[in-house]
């Protein structure tokens, strides 16, 4: 029986560990902590895809009720190599032709995505 779900949301470190969330539970994460705000030091402005500080999250989680894959999270977060965890929004087909600060180039590198370039007129 198919219930529908897809995935939505993944986590990566810079390692390539990664938590991969279904729609469901990716939803009920982003309603749980403010869409990542706290954590959040970079962000795509039309979608999820960001860039997240990795003590801002484990505090968000510590504080937080508890989260879908909670656990596993905090987990990914303490053993981050970095000071940066990476949020790509797998459902949006967004290109983040907007997110032009350096925390977009991070981000690409990490998913090897080319880096959004700024269009001029």
């Amino acid at each position: 029986m198919a219930t529908g779900l897809c995935e939505a949301l993944a986590i990566v470190d810079d390692d390539d560990e990664q938590l991969i969330y279904d729609n469901e539970e990716a939803s009920r994460l982003l309603a749980m902590t403010g869409d990542l705000d706290g954590a959040t030091v970079s962000a795509c402005p039309h979608c999820k895809s960001r860039v997240l500080a990795v003590v801002a999250l484990v505090d968000i989680i510590e504080s937080a009720p508890p989260l879908p894959k909670g656990s596993e999270l905090l987990e990914l977060a303490d053993d981050a190599p970095t000071l940066h965890l990476y949020v790509q929004d797998l459902v949006s087909e967004c290109e983040h032709d907007d997110w032009h600060d350096p925390g977009a180039e991070e981000w690409a590198e990490v998913f090897a995505t080319p880096v959004p370039t700024l269009r001029r007129h």
